[in-house]
This record gives C-alpha cells, sequence and structure tokens, in this order.
C-alpha cells in the first residue's frame, strides 16, 4: 500500500484520491481554529505561496480531539482559516486522527513515522504539558496535539514528522530540499 492508495474527504464529502498530488511534496497537518498553535496558518499560508509553483500542497485536516478545539462545521472552520489566515491550501473534512475512528490516512503516516523529535527547551516543556492533557493519545504513534505535520515527498514517502511546537518556518529548508 503507498498513500496514493488513500481516499479522503472533501469539505463537501466527496471522496478525493490522494494519488492527484502524486509527484508533489505533501505537508500534512491536523489543525485546529481554537488552539494556541493555530496562528500556525499564517506561515503555512507563507509557505504555500511560496513553493506551490514549484510543487508543494498543504493538506489542512482540521481535527477536534485535543481540548475541543475545533468545533465548529466544516464550512465554519474554512471561512475562519480563509478570512483570518488567508489560506488558500486545500482543506479537508474535519476528522479524528486517533482511535477507533481515526481516518485511514493518519493511520498510515503514523505508522510510517510513530514519533517526532522534540527541539529545544521551550518545545520540550510544552509539549511535556500537552503530553498530561492529551486524552486522545492513547498510544504509541498517536498524535499528541493540534498542527503536528508531515512531510512527504515526490514519491509518496513520508520523510519526516513536526511536532507542535515546530513552526512551520522550521520547514521550509525539509520542503526546499525535497523540491
Amino acid at each position: 500500500m503507498s498513500i496514493y492508495d488513500i481516499s479522503v474527504k472533501t469539505r463537501d464529502e466527496k471522496d478525493f484520491s490522494l494519488e492527484n498530488y502524486k509527484g508533489k511534496v505533501m505537508l500534512i497537518i491536523n489543525s485546529a481554529t481554537g488552539c494556541g498553535f493555530t496562528p500556525q496558518y499564517k506561515g503555512l499560508e507563507e509557505l504555500y505561496q511560496k513553493y506551490h509553483d514549484k510543487g508543494l500542497e498543504i493538506l489542512d485536516f482540521p481535527c477536534n480531539q485535543f481540548g475541543n478545539q475545533a468545533p465548529g462545521t466544516d464550512s465554519e472552520i474554512h471561512e475562519f482559516c480563509t478570512l483570518k489566515y488567508n489560506t488558500t491550501f486545500d482543506q479537508f473534512k474535519k476528522i479524528d486522527v486517533n482511535g477507533d475512528n481515526e481516518d485511514p490516512l493518519f493511520t498510515y503516516i503514523k505508522n510510517e513515522i510513530p514519533n517526532e523529535e522534540i527541539k529545544g527547551l521551550k518545545g520540550k516543556i510544552a509539549m511535556k504539558a500537552i503530553e498530561k492533557i492529551s486524552s486522545s493519545c492513547k498510544k504509541d504513534g498517536d498524535i499528541k496535539w493540534n498542527f503536528t505535520k508531515f512531510l512527504v515527498d515526490k514519491n509518496g514517502q513520508v520523510v519526516k514528522r513536526y511536532a507542535p511546537t515546530d513552526e512551520p518556518k522550521l520547514i521550509e529548508e525539509d520542503i526546499k530540499n525535497l523540491l
């Protein structure tokens, strides 16, 4: 199985094959509109604007599993992101990323890279606090919080997993190397 065998749901409930991104670099994130990390949308959009024409796709999957920080409908979440952060990258249907109802895409990418490296003292302190309150993180490899990011190369290989504390600008060099 490859990532290109997986289909996800668009905001309007249509099946969308990730094969549409074959030959592209993908940055896959789980997000929330009411999270302390929500301002990362600004940096994600900057990366998208800078590298989309060179082959970068950002796939945004809202998730309400972490502190109920994405309570809105798919339309409300999309409207918030486009109005507040001017996002133009693809945003999909709200999903679960852990547990019995986790989306198959996240099952796949978590199995490919089960853990992220936590950088810096500030990041380590923040992630320790997050782990204590993250009730949906039950097993090794589970997503710990909103804005976990996965980088996928042009061949569909998941090459890196980034912590929620990793700002988008820290991912830029890895994206450039894959493009």
